[in-house]
């Protein structure tokens, strides 16, 4: 339950996921269309990709995407260019974000706010150019650049750090349970995010939103589009 997960300190920074959190995911569309030439399912064409030996290495910075590409490319016997390829890569991101900015921009005036994600270069690029939310976090940590990914405690140690608080200062958003728990482990509250609706009902709860109508928020600040489809990032 939400109220159980501030028991302690006072929240003064709130930590979000990005993926299936902030923007919502099409891994299956990108999918499709990097494998149309190979006999494999978008499934199956993310799971060559998800468990590559080389995945860690991307996703924690030790591999250029350029490297990546030809690498993947090789594995999955595709001939693309390094800006095909990134084109492809990019369909995974939504356009449309997932939580409106005007509850962002709320938040951002109350708390520290941060994103922790588990990414890629090529996906850092596309994002901050693509979603002016960003705009309301300071703090970008992002595993390509800390070298490790969740649910590693290095990478949320990092967001703390950066966001300048201790643990049982820190909210943490993520749709995945495992990390939520990483958090909470740290000492951190873990929140774990199913919908805009639920998680706007949750800071609520949680005395997040005091002074933000419960009109406004349901009405403007929040999309309840469902948060992705298919595979998990």
């Amino acid at each position: 339950m939400a109220g159980d997960a501030v028991a302690g300190g006072k929240i003064r920074a709130i930590i979000f996921d990005i993926g299936r959190v902030l923007v919502r995911l099409d891994i299956a569309g990108a999918m499709k269309e990097l494998g149309n030439s190979i006999s494999l399912s978008p499934e199956e064409t993310w799971s060559a990709i998800e468990h590559d030996p080389r995945w860690p290495d991307f996703q924690e910075g030790r591999m250029a995407p350029r490297d990546w590409q030809l690498h993947i490319c090789r594995r999955l016997g595709v001939g693309l260019t390094f800006t095909q390829f990134s084109e492809i890569w990019n369909r995974v991101l939504d356009p449309t974000p997932n939580l409106d900015s005007a509850l962002l921009e709320y938040l951002s005036r109350h708390y520290c706010l941060a994103v922790l994600s588990n990414t890629d270069p090529i996906h850092v690029a596309q994002l901050e150019r693509t979603f002016d939310f960003f705009r309301y976090f300071k703090h970008r940590i992002y595993s390509c650049t800390v070298g490790a990914t969740k649910p590693s405690a290095l990478i949320f140690r990092e967001a703390l750090r950066a966001c300048k608080v201790n643990a049982d200062n820190a909210l943490y958003v993520d749709d995945i349970e495992a990390y939520a728990e990483a958090a909470r482990q740290l000492g951190m509250k873990g929140v774990v995010f199913r919908s805009a609706d639920q998680l706007v009902a949750d800071f609520y709860e949680l005395g997040l939103l005091a002074t933000l109508p419960r009109n406004e928020s349901s009405n403007k600040s929040v999309r309840s589009d469902p948060a992705g489809k298919d595979c998990r990032d």
